[in-house]
């Protein structure tokens, strides 16, 4: 069986904040062996699920999975309010193709519109404000297209019969 897991900083990071008096690495294997159904000690053995699920409830025992979620919320809240404020701009809030666009150019975010994080959010916001207050986004006016101009020759025949 190859191993799953080959990262446990996240197992670490966790397993590090609980206070425990007595042999650390004892500690661990108990709870590894909690997880995997007294399968195996070693972390290096986890199946991926078996990992992830002693993770997030090591998590939850420290107090971290509450932080998650709370920058989770705070992050939804400031991207709705973004929406919102595009929206009032006259973006189609649907498409977001067209949303990564707008955020892709340099002056707005220079970045897609899921990669921005929520303190670029609340920069972000403050801009669709400023342009809202000075009069929204100016539309590009289109280049009309002139026909070609070209010349043309005939030729006409002297000896050509005459109707």
């Amino acid at each position: 069986m190859a191993q799953e897991v080959t990262n446990f900083a996240r197992f670490y990071a966790s397993f590090n904040k609980l206070a425990y008096r007595g042999d650390r690495e004892e500690f661990k294997k108990s709870i590894v062996l909690q997880y995997t159904c007294k399968r195996t000690d070693s972390l290096r053995e986890m199946t991926r699920k078996e990992y992830n699920t002693c993770c997030d409830a090591l998590e939850k025992l420290t107090g971290k999975d509450e932080w998650r979620q709370k920058m989770r919320e705070e992050l939804r809240y400031r991207r709705s309010v973004c929406l919102k404020l595009m929206q009032k701009l006259g973006i189609d809030t649907s498409d977001w193709a067209r949303i990564n666009d707008f955020c892709k150019h340099p002056r707005i975010a220079g970045k897609p519109f899921g990669k921005i994080s929520a303190e670029e959010l609340e920069q972000l916001a403050v801009k669709l404000r400023s342009i809202q207050r000075k009069g929204g986004l100016k539309e590009k006016q289109e280049q009309k297209v002139k026909p070609a101009v070209g010349i043309g020759y005939v030729l006409i025949d002297p000896n050509a019969p005459k109707c």
